[in-house]
């Protein structure tokens, strides 16, 4: 059988019947996004919702994953629209799909911006050179102009409006899907990091 044109498997991988297993697959999943630039869980779509309840989505890039805290690291211009929903609304969701392994995975998180603190700097400072200059773009990100401007070219200037956006998110649901029967799951934490792991119907 075949899904979206790919062949899925006959042979049931063990996180099929064991949520710990189920767990344990979305975070190496996830720790793959980080490492391996094929992977779509190294490119997210990340919803906010706006000042005036307009849902808001967008494709970013995975930088980093902490699997302990529950925590995943995005880099993001500090000028860009998205900053002013996170301060309006925290809350934001997470939605990957990796159409070859047939998975679908959805984090409820709260987002926490860093700018010019520590971790922005450790961040400007591990990243490729190559990419700061994105930052370094004017006017503005989402401003309205009458031609495409030209590309940045002062890496330096870039850190100036860089920004490290840290989510961390409290509630994972996982989808699986498998001709002889999809798997779905939901794990929530509390506040004092003990999870409540569950199967739902697909």
């Amino acid at each position: 059988m075949t899904h979206l044109g790919r062949a899925l498997p006959d042979i049931l991988p063990s996180h099929a019947e064991d949520l710990n297993e189920v767990l344990a697959e979305a975070f190496r999943l996830l720790s793959r996004g980080v490492a391996d630039r094929r992977s779509a869980f190294r490119t997210p779509a990340i919803a906010t919702v706006g000042p005036d309840g307009t849902p808001r989505i967008r494709t970013m890039v995975l930088r980093r994953f902490e699997p302990a805290a529950r925590r995943l690291t995005l880099h993001t211009d500090q000028r860009a629209g998205k900053l002013s929903e996170i301060d309006h609304e925290p809350r934001v969701a997470v939605h990957v799909y990796d159409s070859r392994a047939a998975v679908q995975v959805r984090l409820s998180a709260r987002a926490q911006v860093h700018i010019a603190d520590d971790l922005a700097r450790a961040a400007w400072e591990a990243g490729a050179p190559s990419s700061h200059t994105c930052y370094a773009v004017s006017p503005a990100p989402g401003t309205a102009v009458p031609a495409p401007p030209p590309a940045a070219t002062d890496r330096d200037a870039g850190f100036t409006n860089f920004a490290v956006l840290a989510l961390t998110f409290d509630t994972l649901e996982w989808l699986w899907l498998y001709h002889a029967g999809h798997r779905r799951a939901r794990f929530t934490w509390a506040d004092d990091g003990s999870c409540n792991a569950t199967w739902l119907v697909p």
